[in-house]
C-alpha cells in the first residue's frame, strides 16, 4: 500500500468487509479478531477525505522510517527496538498523564490520546489552572493537533478556552465558530439529538456568541447575536433554550432600563425548566434570599458541585454589600471547608474556581478591614500562588490587593502612595478606579476638582444603577460640602442617599449615611438631637463594621458628648466630659490598629483639651506630647477639626 497509491489502502479496507461474509467466513464478527476489525472498519469510514489522504501519508512516513531501520546492524537493532517497544508501551498502554515532552509536534497523536490530553486539559483549566499548560504551550499544542486533524470540534472548544484565559477577543471567537462549525459537519450532534441535532448546533452557537459578546462588553453584538438564538430556539419550541435567552437578555437589558419583570419571569420559569437563577434585583432582601434558597435546593437535589460553589459565593458578596460582615465570613468559611462533590484526579486542587477565588478576595478584604493586615497579607499570597498572574481569575485578587494597599497608604496619610495606586485599580476596575482618585483630590484639598470627578461618577453609576457606589459618592460629596462650609446643602444630599440605602436593604450603608446625618447636626448646633439618632445607627457599625468606621463612629459620639455637655451643671458636665475621654480612648485603640496617625492626632488634641477643662494635667501634657510628636510628622490639613467626620 505504501509503495502503491491511495487507491490501494481504500482497496485494503473494502476487502476487509468480505472477510465476514459467506457461508464459511475467515473471521466470525464476534470473535476478538472480528471484533477489532469491525472497530477500524468503521473507525475509516467516518474520515472525511483530508483525514483519509493524511492517514495515506502517516503509513507512508511509517513505512519509509521502517525501511532506513533495516540498513542498521542486526545486533544494534535488537538492543534499540527492545528499548523503543518498551517506552512505547509506557507512553501508550498504560494511563499516565501526558508529560509536555510525550506530546511534542514531532508527528500526529492517536484518537485516544488526542481525546485524553483534550479532556485532561479542560479539566486542569476548570479545577486546577496553575497545573494546565501555559496558554502559549497549550496553543502550540492544539495547532499541532489541528494541523493532522482540522476537522477536531473538541480541540477548537479547548482553543476558545485557552483564548478566554488572556482575554483574547478574536481568537476566542474565531475558536467558538470553528468548534459549532466541525460539530456540525462531523454530525456528532445529529447522532446524539436526533433530527434536531442541526438547529440545536446553530442555537446553541449563538447563544454562546451572544455570551461570549457579552463578557467582552460588546453589547450590541451580543443583542444581535441573542435575537439569532431566540428566533432558531422559538422555531424549534426549545423551551430551555429560550430560558436561557432570558437570562441573557435581562444581563443586556439591565444596562438600559430596569427589567424586574424579565427577571421575575426567567426566574419562575427558570424553577419550572429546572434552570434556577441566583439574583433577584431591586427587591427586598427577605425574597433574595428566598430565591436563593429554591435555587439551592435543586442544586443539592441534582449534587450540582459548581453551582453550589457559585451560590454560596454570591450569598458571601450579597452579605457584605448588605453590610452584615459576620454573615458573609460564615458563608466564605463553609465554601472553603466544604468538600467537592465531584470526584477529581488524585493531585488536582479541585477549589482553583472563580468562586473560590472571589471568596478568598472577600476574606482578605475583611481581614484588612479588622487591622489584619498580615492575615490579609497572608491570604493574597496564597492567591498568588493558586492563581497566577496568567490566569483567567488573577484580576480578582490583583483588584483587592491594589484597594488594600490603597486604604493603607490613606490611613497612613501617604496620600502620593495612594496616588499611584489609582491607575492599577482604574485598569481593573474603571468605576473603583475614578471613586478613589475623587478620594485622594479630596484628601489633598482639591475640592472642586474632586466634586467634578464625583459629579460624572454619580450621573455615570445613576445611568448604569450601580446603586451601591451611587451612595458611596453621594456621601463623598456631602462631606466635600461640609469642608466648604455648605452644612444646609450636605443634608439633602445625604436623605438622597439614606432613601437608596433602605430601599435597597443595604444596613451598612444605611448606619453609614445616619452617622454623617448625626454629624452634620452637629455642626448645626443640635448635638442632642445628634446623639439620639447616634443610638440608632452605631450598634449595626460596631457589630459589622470596619474597624476604621467604628472608631470614627465612637469618635462622633465624644463629639456630641462634648457638645451636649455645655448645658449642664457642673457635676453632670465633668461627667459627660469623663464618658467621651473613655469613648475617646476605645476609638484611640481602632485607630491605632489600622495605623490611621492623622485620625490618632485628632483624637490625642481632643483628649488633651479634655484633661485641661478637668484640670487633670499630667495625662493633658501626656496626650500633648504624643500629639506634638504625630504633628510633626504629618502635615497638616488646613481644615478646622469640627468639619471633618472621617
Amino acid at each position: 500500500m505504501a509503495e502503491g497509491e491511495l487507491k490501494d489502502m481504500e482497496q485494503f479496507f473494502d476487502d476487509l468487509s468480505d472477510s465476514f461474509t459467506g457461508t464459511e467466513p475467515e473471521v466470525h464478527k464476534t470473535s476478538v479478531v472480528g471484533l477489532f476489525l469491525r472497530h477500524m472498519i468503521l473507525a475509516y469510514n467516518k474520515l472525511s477525505f483530508s483525514q483519509v489522504y493524511k492517514l495515506y501519508t502517516a503509513l507512508q512516513q511509517y513505512f519509509q522510517s521502517d525501511e532506513k531501520k533495516n540498513g542498521i546492524d542486526e545486533s544494534e537493532m535488537e538492543l534499540t527496538n527492545t528499548e523503543e517497544l518498551e517506552g512505547k508501551m509506557e507512553n501508550e498502554e498504560l494511563d499516565v498523564p501526558l508529560r509536555e515532552e510525550d506530546i511534542s509536534c514531532s508527528g500526529p497523536l492517536s484518537q485516544k490520546q488526542a481525546e485524553y490530553f483534550l479532556s485532561q486539559q479542560a479539566s486542569l483549566l476548570k479545577n486546577d489552572e496553575t497545573k494546565a499548560l501555559t496558554p502559549a504551550s497549550l496553543q502550540k499544542e492544539l495547532n499541532n493537533l489541528l494541523k493532522f486533524n482540522p476537522d477536531f470540534a473538541e480541540a477548537h472548544y479547548l482553543s476558545y478556552l485557552n483564548s478566554l484565559r488572556v482575554q483574547d477577543v478574536f481568537s476566542s471567537t474565531h475558536s467558538l465558530l470553528h468548534y459549532f462549525d466541525r460539530l456540525i459537519l462531523t454530525g456528532a450532534e445529529s447522532k446524539s439529538n436526533g433530527d434536531e441535532g442541526y438547529g440545536r448546533s446553530l442555537r446553541y452557537a449563538a447563544l454562546n456568541l451572544a455570551a461570549l459578546h457579552c463578557r467582552f462588553g460588546h453589547y450590541q453584538q451580543a443583542e444581535l447575536a441573542l435575537q439569532e438564538a431566540i428566533r432558531i430556539a422559538q422555531e424549534s419550541n426549545d423551551h430551555v433554550c429560550l430560558q436561557h435567552c432570558l437570562s441573557w437578555l435581562y444581563i443586556l437589558e439591565q444596562k438600559i432600563f430596569d427589567s424586574c419583570v424579565l427577571l421575575e419571569h426567567s426566574v419562575n420559569k427558570s424553577l419550572h425548566f429546572g434552570l434556577p437563577q441566583r439574583a433577584f434585583a431591586g427587591k427586598a432582601a427577605n425574597k433574595l434570599m428566598d430565591a436563593l434558597k429554591d435555587s439551592d435546593l435543586l442544586h443539592w437535589k441534582h449534587s450540582l458541585s459548581e453551582l453550589i460553589d457559585i451560590s454560596i459565593a454570591q450569598k458571601t458578596a450579597i452579605w457584605r454589600l448588605y453590610g452584615r460582615s459576620t454573615m458573609a465570613l460564615q458563608q466564605a468559611q463553609t465554601l472553603l471547608s466544604m468538600n467537592s462533590l465531584e470526584a477529581v484526579n488524585v493531585g488536582v486542587q479541585q477549589n482553583n474556581t472563580e468562586s473560590f477565588a472571589v471568596v478568598l478576595c472577600h476574606l482578605a478584604e475583611l481581614h484588612a478591614e479588622q487591622g489584619y493586615f498580615a492575615a490579609a497579607s497572608e491570604i493574597l499570597k496564597h492567591l498568588k500562588e493558586r492563581f497566577p498572574a496568567n490566569s483567567q481569575h488573577a484580576q480578582l485578587w490583583m483588584l483587592f490587593d491594589q484597594k488594600i494597599q490603597f486604604e493603607r497608604a490613606m490611613n497612613d496619610g501617604r496620600y502620593h502612595i495612594a496616588d499611584s495606586l489609582v491607575a492599577g485599580i482604574t485598569a481593573l476596575n474603571s468605576i473603583e478606579g475614578v471613586y478613589r482618585k475623587a478620594i485622594v483630590l479630596k484628601a489633598q484639598n482639591q475640592m472642586s476638582e474632586a466634586h467634578k470627578l464625583l459629579q460624572k461618577l454619580l450621573i455615570h453609576c445613576q445611568k448604569i444603577k450601580n446603586t451601591e457606589m451611587v451612595i458611596s459618592v453621594l456621601l463623598s460629596i456631602a462631606e466635600l460640602y461640609w469642608r466648604s462650609s455648605c452644612h444646609t446643602i450636605a443634608l439633602p444630599v445625604l436623605l438622597q442617599a439614606l432613601a437608596l440605602s433602605r430601599e435597597y436593604s443595604l444596613q451598612y450603608l444605611a448606619s453609614e449615611t445616619v452617622l454623617n446625618l448625626a454629624f452634620s447636626q452637629l455642626i448645626l448646633g443640635i448635638p442632642e438631637q445628634a446623639l439620639n439618632i447616634l443610638h440608632m445607627a452605631i450598634e449595626p457599625v460596631l457589630a459589622h463594621g470596619a474597624v476604621l468606621d467604628k472608631g470614627c463612629a465612637m469618635f462622633l459620639v465624644a463629639k456630641c458628648q462634648v457638645a451636649s455637655a455645655a448645658s449642664y451643671t457642673a457635676q453632670k458636665k465633668t461627667e459627660a466630659l469623663e464618658s467621651a475621654i473613655l469613648n475617646l480612648n476605645e476609638a484611640k485603640t481602632y485607630f491605632a490598629k489600622v495605623d490611621c496617625k492623622e485620625q490618632l492626632r485628632d483624637v490625642l488634641y481632643f483628649q488633651a483639651r479634655l484633661f485641661h477643662t478637668l484640670g487633670k494635667t499630667q495625662e493633658r501634657n501626656k496626650c500633648a506630647m504624643l500629639f506634638r510628636q504625630l504633628h510633626q510628622e504629618l502635615p497638616a490639613h488646613g481644615v478646622p477639626l469640627i468639619n471633618a467626620f472621617k
